[in-house]
């Protein structure tokens, strides 16, 4: 309907600018001599222009092929050419150029043609009629070559000029598009993100480079929300440390660490009053770099740990207090087997005796790894520091695990160990030795064999590794290694048992002698442990035992 209406406007407006100029010429001619009017031919020009005026505001174009509307121009030229005829002197050859403009620019390259062929064919046929129809007047073959120059040149600008236009709007159009396709990309991506964040159960805060906020999540929300935080805040104005009492300073709150494009990576911080119902939150951020490498924002993701540290610390207490009621009746069964075992005994009987005594053995040692990994969060691990020889350390170690090595018919491959002195709690390095070989026995296979070798580097640094040619563990596998209470899913059902704690109490001794303690593997080609420990000295004698908290 719109596009109806526009073309009848368009096509009335085109033909009203040459009605206008045919009435102020017809004017003029009237002012100069009254009697042109008289002149059939001259007054049937002027009437045939109002005529197709009539026509142009009469006659729906729009619903019409455009074709059609050809006709009015090409009588517009017929009616220009009867006054001409008439009144050659009076200038109305200059009325071509309406139609000539308004053919050229609407119907195309044979639009443009016939605006110029018909009035050169019109006006020289003319002047042949006023000569007889013999010969034209060679004084007017100037002026007569003029028009069809001046009418092409104008149809000619008009046309390139009217198909440039067209090319730049269709241009135009194709980017106004294609901004219209991002633009609407652009919403939907921000409404599916909208969407996505307001799914998670995690707060999510998003700030530009100013600082200020343009995205604070519902779980964000509502996790402030029962603090009295209100719409306009985004945190808690005061947050607490990890010991729940102190607050942080103002510059110190993540938020504000944050927002000067700092990276905070997994720091715990509390929200609510001290004595009062607190929440602990693992809070971490990330800034945005732009293309050119500027800082524009960031964001930050916090998320509520309390019931996970609920649940740790029920654990751990669990573990606790099973441990220490497992631990005194165990002690009395290893106490009561050995005193079986220094009497004069069947030999039948002292085998079922040993038996109960490796395996009461077997678990006092994981009651003990059971405590230490459940009191780590209150209370201290005692090391004595004291000159000891790692070298030693090994082969006492080695020596101890070789008979159960044999019953899978497991070697030992170890060169000539060389004595490393250095001051060290030997019986907690002596536990990370026997962990790695231990793990190196039971996730072995039959036949194999366990390279131990032990070196000191430049750096005055003990390295040793035991490498197994066991099953081998997966990047997945490796990656939780370290994980109290951890076991690979391949081992879980299998007839190998372990607590999962040796892996990382070994670590969390091998770090309190300022050392590293790392695993490589490959799935079918076994593991190798590294433990690298530093050989110094302690500078004072008040240094040679110390208290440290084992920390996963």
């Amino acid at each position: 309907m719109a596009l109806r209406a526009a073309v009848e406007r368009s096509v009335f407006l085109s033909q009203l600018l040459l009605t206008g100029a045919t009435l102020v010429l017809a004017t003029i001619s009237f002012i100069i001599d009254p009697s042109n009017l008289a002149s059939p031919m001259f007054f049937a020009g002027v009437i045939g222009i109002f005529t197709v005026t009539g026509l142009a505001a009469a006659v729906p174009w729009g619903r019409i092929a455009k074709t059609w509307i050809a006709i009015l121009p090409v009588l517009d030229i017929l009616f220009i050419a009867l006054i001409r005829q008439d009144q050659p002197l009076l200038g109305a050859t200059l009325l071509f150029v309406f139609p000539v403009i308004w053919m050229s620019m609407h119907f195309g390259l044979w639009g443009a043609a016939t605006s110029v062929v018909l009035p050169a064919v019109l006006t020289w046929g003319g002047e042949l009629i006023r000569d007889g129809g013999t010969a034209i007047d060679p004084a007017v073959l100037p002026r007569l070559g003029v028009v069809p120059i001046v009418l092409g040149f104008v149809a000619t600008t008009v046309y390139t000029t009217t198909r440039r236009a067209a090319a730049q709007r269709s241009l135009l159009q194709q980017q106004a598009d294609l901004f219209d396709q991002a633009l609407q990309s652009s919403r939907r991506q921000k409404q599916t993100l909208d969407e996505l964040f307001d799914a998670v159960d995690f707060g999510v805060i998003g700030f530009d480079g100013s600082g200020r906020v343009n995205l604070i999540n519902r779980a964000q929300r509502e996790m402030v929300a029962p603090f009295g935080v209100g719409d306009g805040a985004i945190v808690p104005a005061v947050v607490y440390r990890e010991d729940r009492t102190t607050a942080y300073e103002e510059e110190d709150r993540p938020f504000q660490k944050a927002l000067r494009g700092q990276v905070i990576d997994r720091e715990t911080v509390w929200f609510g009053e001290p004595g009062e119902a607190q929440v602990a939150i693992l809070t971490s951020s990330r800034p945005v770099i732009d293309e050119h490498g500027n800082y524009d924002g960031g964001v930050i993701v916090f998320r509520d740990i309390t019931a996970e540290l609920k649940a740790v610390k029920a654990r751990d207490d669990l573990v606790a207090s099973v441990s220490h009621e497992l631990r005194t009746p165990l002690t009395s069964i290893v106490g009561y087997t050995e005193l079986a075992l220094d009497e004069d005994i069947s030999d039948s009987t002292r085998a079922m005796l040993e038996i109960t005594s490796r395996n009461a053995d077997r678990m006092l040692g994981i009651v003990a790894d059971l405590l230490t990994a459940a009191s780590e969060s209150t209370q201290t691990l005692l090391m004595v520091f004291a000159p000891c020889d790692l070298a030693q350390i090994v082969r006492e170690s080695i020596e101890s695990i070789t008979p159960v090595a044999s019953i899978s018919h497991i070697t030992f491959t170890t060169p000539e160990l060389e004595s490393l002195v250095f001051d060290a709690d030997a019986f907690r390095l002596r536990q990370v030795v026997d962990n790695l070989l231990s793990n190196a026995v039971k996730y072995n296979v039959p036949y194999g064999r366990i390279d131990v070798s032990l070196t000191a580097t430049s750096e005055d640094v003990a390295e040793l590794r035991v490498h197994d040619t066991g099953r081998g563990m997966t990047d997945s596998e490796q990656a939780h290694l370290f994980d109290r209470f951890y076991r690979a899913d391949s081992v879980r059902n299998s007839a190998v048992h372990g607590s999962g704690l040796g892996l990382s109490i070994s670590r969390d001794i091998v770090h309190q002698h300022g050392g590293e303690l790392r695993l490589e593997s490959a799935r079918g080609k076994g593991t190798t442990a590294i433990m690298t420990v530093p050989m110094k000295e302690r500078e004072a004698a008040g240094d040679a035992s110390s208290e440290s908290k084992v920390t996963p």
